[in-house]
């Protein structure tokens, strides 16, 4: 879906070696546009889908969804079942140092086979006015446009316009990066990513790991924003903290602590002797919990401080409760 309007080159090359070239050593300068795919996005693997509350009407407006509180009931594993799919869109989740970063939230939209070109253009459209309220924001500027995007051999090639180098700093554009990275490379046959603005080249392929720098202390990838936790929750993602052990909370609606566990992660492959000083382990941890009815609460990633135990790296996530 090639669009082409009417912009100076020179002033898009300029302002991303500006931006980009000086401060993104990993993605090099800018390089030739590689050859357009000959034929249509293919389309991807989804993996496994993410569990949402059930969203039937209610003719009372309410926090909570009405009918089944069962986190499967809204659940489509294949768009063809009933002409929707559920998708990620990664957007920034504020907070202080070592808690903010990169956050999943959901998105339905109608059935298409095209879903790495439907994940980016809703990550263009922005958060919601609700997520906005609880600190999730996008660097992307608005009115940035898909115009192009490919898949091959599980590199994808997305061609942006200019306004998503157009305005802010070289930080502000390695996070927007960063945001589109993470949207495409949700679909396991996704492992990298060129970008290109108005058809040229912005530096190498690039992966999550070139922005690893942009997580967490304890990112949290698997439950997404909003997302039903399931009962045990079933939680995963990857840390960098002091001996690979931190903990988790669940509180439910009304702020009360129903459960707290400790979770160790992994640290990575031959980082053993340098836990939490640098290197990022993964963790997969189940918390059982305890709630009359479904309703929203939080799960809270925090790191007691070796000094005192008083929590840090606090990052909560809003999901949905199930009985």
């Amino acid at each position: 879906m090639n669009r082409h309007r009417p912009i100076p080159l020179v002033a898009v090359l300029l302002a991303t070696v500006a931006l980009i070239g000086a401060c993104n050593a990993s993605s090099g300068p800018l390089g030739s546009v590689p050859i357009a795919s000959a034929s249509p996005e293919p389309s991807v693997a989804q993996g496994s889908p993410d569990a949402t509350p059930s969203d039937e009407p209610s003719t009372t407006p309410s926090d909570e969804p009405s009918g089944s509180t069962d986190p499967e009931a809204s659940v489509t594993p294949t768009p063809s079942s009933s002409g929707t799919t559920i998708l990620r869109a990664y957007f920034w989740l504020g907070g202080l140092p070592g808690s903010a970063g990169p956050v999943a939230v959901l998105r339905t939209i109608p059935a298409t086979k095209t879903v790495a070109t439907a994940a980016v253009t809703a990550l263009l459209a922005g958060p919601t006015a609700a997520e906005t309220g609880r600190a999730i924001t996008t660097q992307i500027p608005s009115g940035t446009q898909v115009l192009g995007l490919s898949i091959d051999k599980s590199v994808a090639t997305i061609n942006l316009s200019a306004e998503f180098v157009g305005s802010g700093d070289s930080a502000a554009v390695r996070t927007r990066q960063a945001e589109v990275t993470y949207t495409l490379t949700q679909f396991p046959t996704v492992k990298s990513v060129i970008f290109q603005i108005e058809g040229v080249q912005l530096g190498d392929a690039v992966t999550r790991t070139t922005y690893i720098a942009f997580l967490p202390d304890i990112w949290v990838d698997r439950p997404a924003f909003n997302a039903a936790i399931g009962n045990p929750a079933h939680v995963t993602g990857n840390e960098n903290v002091f001996e690979a052990t931190f903990r988790m909370s669940i509180l439910d609606a009304s702020g009360k602590v129903i459960a707290d566990v400790m979770v160790m992660g992994t640290c990575g492959t031959g980082c053993l002797e340098t836990c939490g000083t640098g290197c990022r382990g993964t963790f997969d941890t189940t918390i059982p919990y305890t709630v009359s009815k479904g309703q929203y609460g939080i799960l809270r990633a925090y790191n007691p401080s070796a000094k005192d135990g008083t929590p840090e790296s606090i990052r909560d996530y809003r999901v949905w409760l199930t009985p």
